[in-house]
């Protein structure tokens, strides 16, 4: 199939890479004074910010003191061995009623 009158007959016109490499690097130039605009107006970013609690700054307090709490190795190291060996006995009575005590003083109930 033939198409004719294209180009009204002429022959085509060779491509003018001068030209557009000008028009190129002109649409770059446009795009980054565009960007530099964009940056020129943004307003500065927002900063992030944290506040803890009443209760979770109780809590880190309370870590950090049981952190610096002297401890009796000699006291963790025989009650591993007890507990490995089988001899540690719990108490769950006594247990029980510490929590329950414990729990009272936390909450201000009376046990």
């Amino acid at each position: 199939m033939a198409i004719n009158n294209v180009n009204s007959g002429a022959p085509k016109a060779p491509l003018d890479n001068t030209k557009i490499s000008n028009q190129q690097q002109q649409n770059q130039g446009a795009v980054q004074q565009e960007v530099a605009n964009k940056a020129a107006t943004t307003t500065a970013p927002r900063q992030d910010s944290v506040s803890l609690t009443q209760s979770a700054q109780q809590l880190n307090q309370v870590q950090k003191k049981s952190a610096e709490a002297p401890i009796d190795q000699e006291k963790v190291d025989k009650l591993k061995k007890a507990i490995q060996s089988g001899e540690y006995r719990v108490d769950a009575d006594s247990v029980a009623k510490k929590i329950a005590h414990l729990e009272g003083q936390v909450f201000g109930l009376k046990s």
